[in-house]
């Protein structure tokens, strides 16, 4: 199980890893090894996540799908398998849980009197 936060726990199941030659400049024993690591993970077949999250990661990850509605991540920056495979596992939490995320309502506030003729009072006197 791959927690990403409070509310989200994904099946390991769910998570597709492929391995991939690496891109980059070539040169003699170079770019033999997969290394490069590609994350898959269809968000509209996930049994893991409830309709209400399901639709809010739908609407904010919306340019990250595919036709399928898979959400793809890949990650080349390390030299070894396992060290893309854990940045990529780390891209793809971060992704979630900043796409999960519900921003508190803003509750509108009116100036108090007294801040009023304390604004007006500063504003004479520098005029």
């Amino acid at each position: 199980m791959l927690r990403v936060s409070d509310e989200i726990l994904l099946d390991d199941s769910e998570l597709e890893f492929s391995f991939v030659k690496s891109s980059g400049s070539g040169g003699q024993k170079v770019n033999k090894t997969n290394s490069q690591v590609q994350l898959r993970w269809n968000l509209l077949e996930s049994s893991s996540l409830s309709e209400k999250l399901k639709s809010r990661l739908l609407d904010k990850l919306s340019s990250r799908l595919t036709v399928a509605g898979d959400i793809v991540v890949v990650s080349e920056k390390g030299r070894s398998q396992y060290q893309n495979k854990q940045n990529c596992i780390d891209k793809f939490k971060q992704l979630l849980s900043r796409a999960a995320f519900v921003p508190k309502p803003r509750k509108k506030t009116r100036p108090t009197r007294a801040s009023k003729e304390r604004r007006l009072k500063d504003k004479k006197a520098k005029s």
